[in-house]
């Protein structure tokens, strides 16, 4: 979903999969660049990723053919006992909440970007996504938009939950973002980037325009926070070592139970 852009995000997620690699066999689609979804049946574990620009726009090709892969794939988990398991990251994530009606997509006041922490719902305390992370952990966040204003209507529908919102900000009137959500037992998503590590981040700021903009924006003394924050094990590098593991462990496990035959 990167659209041809530069970025840290496949090297973070390659890294992730390399733990798996004894279990685990891949293959990337280029989404937006080249409009190719992978055939859902010769697959059983997907990761969207995050991708940079307007999540409500597309070309009428890639976009609409990425919403009927989401379809393609609830509509599988509804009639087969081996399910499809999907994690949404960031701008897939937006899509997919728009797609389904979960609620509405708007442009932030300002980009949010940096260390960021997240905090459990009390449907997200025991969600198996956040096993092992703290309440609130800690994950990097990267956006122009934001999904608020959730459907209660659409959720309670589909039987998904709100399992995480935006950090807690007494000092402006602004509705929290959500964070994240579990579309179904088999679906998951995240507004933040939980691939993330210390080195695509320190590279990102690296980048003079990147480092102006957020001195611009929120000062030196937040710049600085944004470098300890980086090399403290229990803030992104926890979430990194945790969340998407815990993602690949589970659906990994749930596959194994389907595919083990029954002694009875």
């Amino acid at each position: 979903m990167y659209d041809g852009e530069p970025n840290q995000g496949m090297r973070c997620i390659h890294d992730i999969l390399a733990r798996f690699s004894d279990v685990i066999s891949y293959r990337e689609f280029d989404v937006r660049g080249k409009a190719e979804i992978p055939e859902i049946r010769e697959y059983d574990l997907f990761i969207s990723t995050g991708g940079p620009g307007n999540p409500m726009e597309g070309d009428g090709n890639w976009d609409l053919r990425y919403y009927d892969f989401l379809d393609q794939i609830w509509i599988w988990n509804q009639n087969h006992s081996q399910k499809k398991h999907l994690l949404l990251i960031c701008h897939s994530f937006q899509m997919a909440c728009k797609h389904f009606g979960l609620g509405q997509i708007t442009k932030r006041k300002s980009t949010s970007f940096g260390v960021m922490t997240v905090h459990k719902t009390p449907e997200g305390m025991n969600d198996p996504l956040f096993a092992n992370l703290e309440n609130p952990f800690w994950a990097v966040d990267s956006r122009d938009y934001q999904v608020v204003q959730p459907n209660s209507r659409k959720f309670k529908a589909l039987g998904s939950k709100i399992i995480a919102l935006e950090k807690i900000r007494n000092h402006v009137e602004y509705e929290r973002a959500i964070m994240a959500i579990r579309f179904s037992d088999e679906i998951v998503g995240t507004q933040f980037h939980p691939e993330a590590d210390a080195v695509s981040f320190l590279e990102h700021l690296k980048k003079p325009m990147v480092r102006e903009k957020i001195i611009e924006l929120k000062g030196k003394a937040k710049f600085r926070t944004m470098l300890e924050d980086l090399v403290d094990e229990n803030k992104i590098y926890r979430t990194n070592e945790t969340l998407i593991p815990n993602f690949l462990e589970q659906a990994i496990r749930k596959l194994k139970m389907v595919n083990t035959p029954s002694l009875t």
